[in-house]
């Protein structure tokens, strides 16, 4: 038989960014706008966010050394790169085969939407806002932004490299909320409802892992088997803090 998958996928959300802190404070106050002067894509982490960052380091440096990533893969933005070379530093760059930075894993793109909270969507796009409750978050797509179903379509190719240049390798794979949750409905094989009910039981903590094992007995070929789910024992053992702050504004959970 032979396998097709990588041994071992990661998939690990940024750490806290200042950018999660301003949209925090804005949806709190019920304000407009988010309080962000950067683009989206160059949002650092926040002193918290190194900090859970390199607690997940440390769990990763713990592993047997054949055992931790030799791949690791990134979202070329700021804050998922940062998250990145910070748990690279628990790895020993001389056994990495490749460390990417891939566009394919980047943020889903808001369009018109950027910097807005809900309260600011209803109230400068009140027509959007209605269709974006009727039609929900997999398949609304706001004018100049994506969809979840846009993302999947990416991230589609990103599985075919997977198989074509890292098979039976240990992939580490850094990037954004709804990249991790898109990355699980085509792993899983999961269809809207299933998706969107993991996402509304609990939002993916920021420098969480869930994670997949190879397993040969799986189907005819060997499959990718759900190991870890949102994992972040590594923040809690330090005592560091677990937050779910959200990259975008609360999409209806219906």
């Amino acid at each position: 038989m032979e396998q097709k998958w990588p041994q071992d996928i990661w998939l690990v959300r940024h750490g806290q960014s200042s950018g999660n802190v301003a949209r925090e404070l804005a949806e709190a106050s019920a304000g407009h706008h988010i309080d962000i002067v950067e683009r989206d894509v160059d949002v650092p982490l926040s002193e918290l966010g190194v900090r859970q960052s390199e607690a997940l380091a440390s769990w990763f440096a713990a592993l047997p050394p054949a055992q931790r990533p030799n791949v690791v893969l990134h979202s070329p933005y700021l804050r998922a790169a940062e998250t990145a070379k910070l748990l690279m530093g628990g790895l020993d760059r001389d056994e990495l085969l490749a460390v990417q930075s891939d566009e394919r894993l980047r943020e889903k793109e808001f369009g018109i939407l950027d910097r807005l909270t809900t309260h600011g969507i209803a109230h400068h796009y009140p027509e959007l806002y209605e269709q974006r409750q009727h039609v929900g978050k997999f398949y609304f797509r706001p004018p100049g932004g994506e969809s979840w179903c846009d993302v999947i379509l990416r991230l589609r190719s990103v599985m075919d490299t997977l198989e074509r240049e890292y098979c039976r390798e240990r992939v580490l794979i850094v990037a954004h909320q709804v990249t991790v949750n898109c990355f699980r409905y085509l792993f899983e094989r999961l269809d809207e409802a299933s998706i969107l009910d993991y996402d509304r039981a609990l939002d993916v903590p920021n420098c969480s892992v869930t994670s997949y094992r190879f397993d040969p007995t799986m189907g005819k070929r060997g499959d990718l088997a759900l190991h870890l789910v949102n994992f972040v024992a590594p923040l809690e053992d330090t005592g560091t803090p677990v937050t779910t702050s959200k990259d975008l504004p609360a999409a209806p959970k219906a």
